[in-house]
């Protein structure tokens, strides 16, 4: 039994209000697009989770409430205190709480205390630029047994700026056509078999 964490950075927010609280800084244009493409991501690779926790930050719950629009997410994001400005043992101890028969959960928050989580867990990967997603399997079979030790597999990481959602979407269809084909012809073949049978 393995456990599916996907770790979000929030997308890029926006410095023009000086005077905002960094508590406060919202998502520019181009954060806002980036999340959206995240929430396409999500959907295309049947990864929506069943949990988000996010961040209360502006640009971390923007993030994950339009991420969470994209993918069609029916659930209801849990803002959680603790993970602005939060360090690895923070995201661990709100993931510890969860039930059991949650499988797969996505967590929105800051560096660097989510690169520091993400690089514990994996050890391969360097940064966690704004807006990207890292797609983990935890060889645990309880969220209450998640520790710094823990053992990660990284199986995706995507970043905004590398995202061709039209060419995904294009290759998708293919393999869709392809899927279609192949049934037609083996739909075929076998009753070709009964004939032959008969």
């Amino acid at each position: 039994m393995t456990k599916t964490l996907l770790i979000l950075r929030h997308a890029k927010s926006s410095w023009k209000n000086e005077k905002l609280k960094d508590f406060d800084r919202p998502l520019k244009h181009r954060g806002e697009v980036a999340a959206n493409l995240i929430g396409k991501v999500l959907t295309m690779t049947e990864l929506v989770p069943q949990v988000i926790l996010s961040s209360p930050a502006k640009r971390a719950r923007q993030t994950a409430e339009l991420v969470a629009e994209e993918a069609g997410f029916k659930g209801e994001i849990k803002l959680v205190d603790p993970f602005y400005m939060g360090e690895p043992e923070n995201y661990i101890a709100e993931l510890n709480e969860l039930p059991d028969e949650i499988e797969r959960v996505m967590v929105v928050g800051h560096n660097p205390g989510l690169e520091a989580l993400l690089q514990l867990l994996d050890g391969k990967i360097d940064s966690l630029p704004t807006g990207s997603l890292a797609y983990l399997s935890l060889n645990i079979k309880h969220w209450a047994d998640l520790t710094k030790a823990t053992a990660g597999d990284l199986i995706s990481f995507w970043e905004p700026d590398e995202i061709k959602l039209e060419e995904k979407e294009e290759a998708m269809g293919k393999d869709k056509d392809k899927k279609e084909k192949k049934e037609k012809k083996e739909k075929k073949e076998k009753k070709g078999k009964k004939k032959d049978k008969k």
